[in-house]
């Protein structure tokens, strides 16, 4: 059976690349051979006999999104009207917080899992990272193994992050069980087990393992941060977490420790190429200055950002200094949009609304969601448009009335607003076939998803 596949006439190639490397010209064909899980060539190309020939005149071709900080735990958790109209603090309280008690049994984390996988998906999204924190000692069930299983079945690439906190944040009052600490060494002896089972460090690893407490401000006592960083770097995995998402963050930070966020935990090991941030949206000119010089990364969460009020993160400048920026949806609690679609539009839309029509392209943000993304979670194979790379490949089709009149279609993955994906290929395989995903009930996935939210509220 052949392991060939050709995509032939893409209206328009995004390359995911920077500066004039962002398309492919059309003067060299715009026809795509995949063979096995690589990317084996690009130009006017001619099917060969058994060769699978997919039509992508009405689509742009890029790469597929890489999801840099998610939640997918909480993809039942959209809307919830105590935490509609919240700031961060009072949301964390009455969403994530009050809700985890509902996710102590494997089937409704498995179902919340597959659900954000399902929607990433479908805005072709090939690479995520979950920040999953649902974790705590004595869970009857093994939180890790069913996140990867899920994202195995769907075929993505995914990334843990695996989460927790050592410490019980002072302002959860009354917290439920599921929010209990675990101990410094549990914390750490659970990375170590994960990594063990699932990590591979290869440049387009289908599965990786990072070492991820919540905060480094509030869920980890300040003498844990540097053997919980040592730790990790003896295994050779990364590093991730929160940081400077509010004011809150920075005013505690120079309350309590005299210093800004950035310099808190560069004093701990906390700053380099194998370390990343979600949001860093209040950072000062020295701190973004210090994350470029030291490659800390930054993932970019526009939507989750605006719809908490937080702000609107500096990825623009911090991306054009040379820093490492990607794009990542948050949690589907704090943002009831959670795809990549809506998150680049949010992205391009948001930083010319505040800094100018010429504060970001729309060929800067496939570059932040794609090749960016693949920069921050240290997957050199993954993210661009490129001989020799992954085939992680999206189609993204222009039929709908909001395309029609498009002078330049390469703008319409960004410029356009939210779409479905037609074709998605991850490592070579077809993950989404003209707009549906093999083997997926969906009328059953909704069914399941409006139970699950149904019990929750009957026990509010």
């Amino acid at each position: 059976m052949s392991t060939s596949l050709l995509i032939k006439n893409a209206r328009t190639i995004l390359t995911g690349l920077p500066g004039e490397q962002a398309r492919i010209d059309p003067a060299q064909g715009q026809d795509l051979r995949v063979q096995g899980p690589l990317i084996h060539e690009i130009g006017t190309l001619t099917p060969r006999d058994g060769e699978r020939v997919i039509d992508a005149s009405d689509c742009v071709l890029m790469p597929g999104w890489v999801n840099t900080h998610h939640h997918l735990f909480q993809s039942l958790l959209k809307g919830i009207p105590a935490g509609i109209d919240a700031g961060l603090m009072a949301w964390l309280s009455a969403v994530p917080v009050a809700y985890r008690r509902h996710f102590d049994h494997e089937a409704v984390l498995r179902l919340a899992a597959r659900l954000g996988m399902v929607e990433l998906l479908l805005s072709g999204c090939t690479t995520v990272a979950d920040h999953q924190y649902h974790y705590y000692p004595g869970m009857p069930f093994d939180a890790s193994a069913a996140v990867f299983d899920e994202a195995a079945a769907l075929g993505l690439r995914f990334v843990l992050c695996r989460g927790g906190q050592t410490i019980t944040r002072a302002i959860d009052v009354n917290p439920p069980p599921q929010v209990r600490p675990e101990t410094l060494d549990q914390f750490m002896a659970a990375i170590e087990r994960d990594v063990r089972r699932w990590h591979d460090p290869s440049p387009t690893s289908m599965r990786r393992v990072v070492s991820a407490p919540t905060t480094p401000t509030w869920s980890v006592e300040v003498g844990h941060l540097r053997p919980i960083a040592e730790h990790a770097r003896s295994l050779g995995i990364r590093l991730h977490s929160h940081l400077s998402e509010t004011a809150d963050y920075v005013h505690y930070c120079r309350e309590v420790h005299g210093c800004s966020p950035v310099d808190f935990v560069g004093e701990h090991g906390w700053l380099g190429e194998d370390v990343w941030y979600a949001h860093l949206v209040h950072l000062s000119p020295a701190e973004i200055d210090t994350l470029v010089r030291t490659g800390t990364g930054m993932s970019h969460c526009p939507q989750s950002n605006g719809r908490l009020g937080s702000g609107v993160a500096p990825a623009p400048a911090m991306m054009r200094a040379g820093g490492a920026v990607s794009l990542a949806v948050d949690g589907a609690a704090s943002n009831e949009a959670a795809d990549m679609a809506h998150e680049a539009h949010m992205a391009w839309l948001v930083h010319r609304a505040v800094g100018g029509a010429s504060a970001l392209t729309t060929d800067e943000v496939v570059h932040m969601g794609t090749a960016g993304g693949a920069r921050v979670l240290g997957l050199p194979g993954v993210g661009t448009v490129q001989v020799g790379q992954a085939a992680d490949l999206v189609l993204v089709p222009l039929n709908e009335a909001r395309h029609w009149g498009l002078h330049d279609p390469g703008v319409a993955p960004v410029a356009s607003g939210a779409y479905r994906a037609r074709t998605v290929l991850c490592h070579g395989r077809v993950v989404v076939d003209d707009g549906q995903i093999p083997g997926l009930d969906m009328a059953q996935l909704q069914a399941d998803a409006a139970a699950a939210v149904r019990v929750m509220m009957a026990s509010r």
